[in-house]
């Protein structure tokens, strides 16, 4: 929307709103994204030291945690403006596209710690830390692709406001004034 005229905008105008849309969803997704990974790192160090549990298993619970929060976060804070009508289709989409993200990310721990024996607190670390960046790019994209989907009546109005926008009007003939 144009700020002066009220109107939806067009060309140059339109993308910097949707880039700028876009760019406010980033930084809330990366807000939200970053607690998550200080619950993630925060739980993953508690049972990795405080426990005898191996190293995988420990990350498996620390990213169960951090997608319990994460969830929270996107639904009340990044993507509170989405449609809130089908939950339990969402929540669903969620867990499927979370537990992907889940195995990417252990998955290069797994490889890292079985595969090369890098299995320092360090290194653990090192290669979770990548583990879920991997997972977060294939995050970002299923979450907001498939699970915390646009209101279809804000595209629908959208679109018609700018088809409204682009019909000519018709001249107007004067109207005379009667004395």
């Amino acid at each position: 929307m144009s700020v002066t005229t009220g109107r939806p905008a067009k060309g140059l105008g339109a993308l910097r709103v949707r880039f700028a849309g876009l760019a406010r969803e980033i930084a809330k997704f990366g807000v939200v994204g970053a607690l998550g990974v200080l619950v993630n790192f925060g739980v993953f160090n508690l049972m990795r030291h405080g426990t005898d549990l191996q190293v995988v298993r420990a990350s498996v619970i620390a990213t169960v945690v951090a997608i319990v929060f994460n969830y929270v976060g996107f639904r009340y804070f990044t993507y509170r403006d989405r449609d809130k009508s089908g939950r339990g289709k969402e929540l669903t989409l969620f867990l499927l596209f979370s537990v992907v993200g889940l195995v990417i990310e252990n998955g290069v721990l797994y490889l890292a710690t079985y595969g090369f024996g890098w299995d320092s607190p360090l290194q653990s670390n090192v290669f979770k830390f990548l583990g879920m960046g991997l997972a977060t790019l294939f995050r970002f994209w299923s979450y907001r692709t498939w699970v915390f989907r646009a209101l279809p009546a804000k595209e629908a109005v959208a679109s018609a406001e700018s088809f409204l926008d682009s019909t000519p009007t018709p001249p107007v003939a004067p109207v005379e004034r009667i004395k």
